[in-house]
């Protein structure tokens, strides 16, 4: 009687081994053509499942359960955005969550951008969870660490890659961090000369560059007019920083009034920087306003192609003005 029940009990094992191994391989019944989830750092195993269900996987629960813990992997998957699709099965769906294969997204920031066409970005950017979309720059830059920093000029331009369903601060942190380190990094190779006292001049200057500049290749060249201009207690000119001042009132043409109304950042009417940065300036700018070309320039004007012409002095710089803006005399 024993050998008969001990015999059943191996045979229902098998049978249960045989039904747990045809389910690893058997493709998951999902309520749609692809089921997305993201789980957050230190989900339990329990809940990942129930994630799991309420998107869309219908299989048992407690089997999928049983399955990640008996495989011995549950403790190490990752936290991310995940998605399954008509075809896997509990053993892929598994091993993409152990492997880290997540579906990404990503958003790209551009050198110039101000803050507020970066946020814009961040708004309109895919499966990006916003949660910033009610706070002023203030109130962004406390949340994400830095209380005493204007936002204008602290993000770095890049492509930043994310996982579905992540936070908007987030990235923005990345941001931050990045320009940081590029910073410091251009910081460290500021040329012995250079007018400029620390790196928060560093990046409102650069913030100027980086608008100023048409032609990469004129970029430590430009950097080079303002950085002699500072020297010698110029002010700037650059219009864009009148631009940037103006704010909303800008109608798309700056006027000769615009250029004769004081603002903070009216650099005909001011001298020195402006008082923050005037945009996000990339790596390039960065190392141009710490170490620009030498040259004596202090002036340059548009030839119209996005190069400019660059002049020592007044005389030389209105002859390049009468070429390339007003035209030769009938």
């Amino acid at each position: 009687m024993l050998n008969r029940l001990f015999l059943l009990l191996v045979v229902l094992a098998a049978a249960a081994c045989g039904t747990a191994f045809w389910w690893l391989q058997h493709p998951l019944t999902l309520a749609h053509d692809e089921v997305e989830v993201s789980i957050e750092p230190g989900t339990p195993v329990r809940e990942i499942v129930r994630l799991w269900h309420d998107a869309g996987v219908e299989d048992k629960p407690l089997f999928l359960y049983e399955w990640f813990r008996w495989s011995g992997d549950a403790k190490r998957i990752r936290a991310g955005s995940y998605l399954v699709a008509r075809g896997d099965t509990p053993r892929t769906l598994l091993d993409k969550m152990v492997r880290g294969d997540e579906e990404l997204e990503s958003v790209h920031i551009i050198d110039g951008w101000t803050v507020k066409q970066m946020r814009a970005a961040l708004a309109a950017a895919p499966n990006l969870k916003p949660t910033t979309a009610g706070m002023t720059d203030a109130q962004l830059m406390a949340a994400i660490g830095a209380p005493d920093e204007k936002a204008e000029g602290r993000f770095f331009p890049d492509t930043y890659v994310y996982s579905r369903g992540v936070q908007d601060i987030l990235v923005l942190k990345r941001a931050h961090d990045a320009l940081e380190r590029q910073l410091q990094a251009a910081w460290a190779l500021r040329a012995a000369d250079t007018p400029l006292k620390n790196a928060d001049e560093a990046l409102a200057l650069a913030s100027v560059v980086e608008k100023e500049t048409g032609a990469a290749s004129d970029r430590g060249k430009v950097a080079a007019v303002f950085s002699n201009r500072l020297r010698l207690g110029m002010p700037l000119q650059s219009d864009p920083t009148v631009i940037y001042g103006l704010g909303a009132a800008y109608d798309g043409n700056l006027h000769k009034v615009d250029l004769q109304t004081d603002t903070p950042f009216n650099s005909y009417t001011r001298q020195g920087l402006p008082p923050t940065p005037i945009a996000l300036p990339g790596r390039d700018a960065l190392r141009a306003a710490v170490r620009p070309e030498p040259i004596k320039a202090l002036y340059f004007v548009s030839r119209g192609d996005g190069t400019s012409v660059f002049s020592d002095t007044l005389n030389a710089h209105n002859a390049a003005v009468n070429q390339y803006i007003r035209g030769p005399k009938k």
